[in-house]
């Protein structure tokens, strides 16, 4: 079923508020530096917000591509409740336009048919307390381009004292921003490269507009972690590596986790081959050797570039394989246990011991009323 036309009539679109009138007419969406303008009946770049009776809607509040119970370190988040289990789900649509998107089915669907689940912000709150779920992570596509709903959903999580994450490429507006993270509990940015020309030829972004999110999340009281995905022959190089290493310890310190994960062929970049792991492996050494203390790497088999190290005694407080912690050495408040230094991140009590457990589960039939 192709995307249906836009109507308030329909349940799952509302009104929004980042947007204002051009003098040409048309109205422009604030949500992102995309700045889509749009006639009547147009919907923007990231197929989910669009015009209707002279306004901007988002045309898939109480909609999900599926649901799915996660390790927490999968998102990735290493320093943020580890162990634990998150309910996870996105709807459809992206602000970027990445041409080596890994969730393409999801991000750059433009049929309503991949919006099959529906559930309220309350449904979703409840059923992640009866799983056990720590925390909700708005994932698989941009939770940026679905705001109202994700606020919403992170708003009525808190009422049962379960947290919210947000995965993101970071590429928002600085006032839509600042509302959206005021909801959220933790975030893992993709830091997609570090030059403008990979972010205007590949993902049709700007690098900027990313890094003042980085930025802003620096000064604020959400716990964040930075994944690069890395690209042979096109984000890759010892250069840029050390570059973006470089900017991270000056504007936002060496305590923010890095993750460098693998790239595998898809969407329009199926020419390229998979990321070696020898270059994860370089590029975790770089980073170390540049001063950020906490790096890992990912979509590999990897101990050592899985494991989280005391910083004051140097003991191995933290060993994962894959998403199962083999070993556990921090204390309640993720202090070290022979050293008592502690850990940046969120800690509140013992490891989770959800494991590396993938759950699909269904939430379909419990609508937005």
């Amino acid at each position: 079923m192709a995307a249906a036309e836009l109507s308030l009539r329909d349940p799952y679109t509302v009104p929004t508020n980042h947007w204002h009138h051009l003098d040409d007419g048309r109205v422009q969406c604030d949500v992102c530096p995309r700045a889509c303008k749009l006639r009547e009946g147009q919907r923007g770049l990231c197929f989910v917000r669009g015009r209707v009776d002279d306004q901007v809607v988002l045309a898939s509040y109480g909609r999900s591509s599926g649901f799915c119970v996660d390790p927490i370190e999968k998102k990735p988040l290493n320093h943020f409740l580890p162990g634990s289990a998150v309910l996870s789900f996105g709807t459809a649509g992206c602000n970027l336009a990445c041409r080596f998107c890994q969730n393409w089915d999801i991000s750059k669907s433009r049929e309503t048919d991949t919006l099959s689940q529906t559930a309220s912000p309350q449904a979703i709150a409840a059923q992640a307390e009866q799983l056990g779920c720590r925390s909700v992570a708005f994932t698989y596509n941009d939770p940026v381009i679905f705001m109202e709903y994700a606020m919403d959903v992170a708003d009525a999580c808190r009422e049962r004292g379960i947290r919210a994450v947000a995965v993101s490429a970071g590429y928002m507006n600085p006032a839509p921003r600042a509302e959206f993270y005021r909801h959220m509990d933790a975030a893992n940015i993709d830091l997609k490269s570090f030059t403008d020309a990979f972010y205007q030829k590949v993902t049709f972004a700007k690098l900027s507009a990313v890094l003042d999110t980085l930025e802003f999340l620096a000064r604020s009281p959400v716990w964040f972690e930075i994944t690069t995905l890395l690209i042979p022959g096109h984000n890759d190089s010892d250069t840029e590596i050390a570059a973006e290493c470089e900017w991270l310890i000056t504007h936002l310190g060496p305590d923010v986790p890095l993750h460098f994960t693998a790239f595998h062929p898809d969407f329009k970049m199926r020419d390229v081959p998979p990321t070696p792991p020898a270059t994860l492996t370089r590029a975790r050494r770089i980073a170390l050797d540049a001063g950020l203390r906490y790096v890992y790497t990912g979509n590999v088999h990897d101990r050592d570039g899985q494991t989280t190290t005391c910083t004051g005694c140097g003991a191995a407080v933290i060993v994962r394989d894959w998403f199962l912690l083999e070993t556990y050495a921090l204390d309640d408040d993720g202090r070290c246990q022979r050293c008592h230094t502690r850990t940046p991140g969120r800690f509140d009590g013992p490891a989770g011991s959800w494991g590396p457990r993938r759950l699909p589960i269904q939430l379909a039939g419990r609508g937005v009323h």
